[in-house]
């Protein structure tokens, strides 16, 4: 386990790398702006998720109970004509233990739930989302980049999440100083072929105050 924190120009810059899931609880400390779980999706199921054509990847955005992840997924897939297997039964349940992982740490009951399938350049620009937190896992293709700015200009250091691998991120919701000086962006693919499968979670307090169309349960 590796975890630096910083802070620079009252900002948080520090990013925290875990080789376990346990140790992501060092997203709550100052000067953290960042976890990644370093972790690796098993070969067999990155070549099935790879090898899948793009309109068989499952798709959605919905807010439920932290419990309802699982199932909900589940009818995702069964939407998208996903075949049963082995490798879909690992990409479900790994979902649902991301998701109890992420509503534990932020103590959220509720989240809300995306799977985007993505095929062009969405949100390329590096920001900070306006939300308290963020969980952010990329399935298949090019993870999300990411960079420090004190300034407010384009990090002069890009990296990116290997994909597999989860990040928590810091929005400008968050509720203690200092704020984050991390931004972020998902890669420009725009004409590279490349199709993307992107799991985001955010906690949510009150289910009743979230659009309607967005709530649990999915037809």
């Amino acid at each position: 386990m590796n975890f630096t924190t910083e802070v620079v120009r009252d900002a948080a810059i520090g990013v925290g790398i875990a080789d376990d899931p346990t140790s992501l609880n060092a997203f709550l400390k100052p000067g953290c702006a960042a976890a990644i779980w370093r972790r690796q999706t098993p070969q067999d199921v990155q070549t099935w998720l790879d090898g899948l054509e793009p309109d068989r990847l499952p798709q959605g955005r919905v807010i439920l109970p932290k419990e309802a992840v699982v199932s909900t997924v589940a009818r995702l897939c069964d939407i998208a004509n996903l075949p049963q297997g082995l490798e879909r039964d690992w990409f479900e349940t790994d979902i649902g233990t991301l998701a109890a992982l992420f509503a534990d740490l932020m103590s959220a009951r509720y989240l809300r739930l995306r799977l985007d399938v993505v095929a062009h350049n969405a949100c390329r620009k590096f920001h900070i989302d306006a939300i308290t937190a963020r969980l952010v896992c990329t399935y298949r293709g090019t993870g999300t980049q990411y960079g420090i700015s004190t300034d407010g200009q384009d990090p002069a250091q890009v990296l990116t999440v290997p994909t597999g691998a989860p990040i928590l991120l810091r929005g400008t919701l968050w509720p203690t100083q200092p704020a984050s000086g991390l931004l972020h962006r998902s890669p420009p693919i725009e004409g590279t072929g490349e199709t993307r499968l992107v799991l985001v979670l955010d906690p949510v307090t009150d289910p009743d105050e979230e659009p309607d169309h967005m709530r649990h349960p999915i037809h």
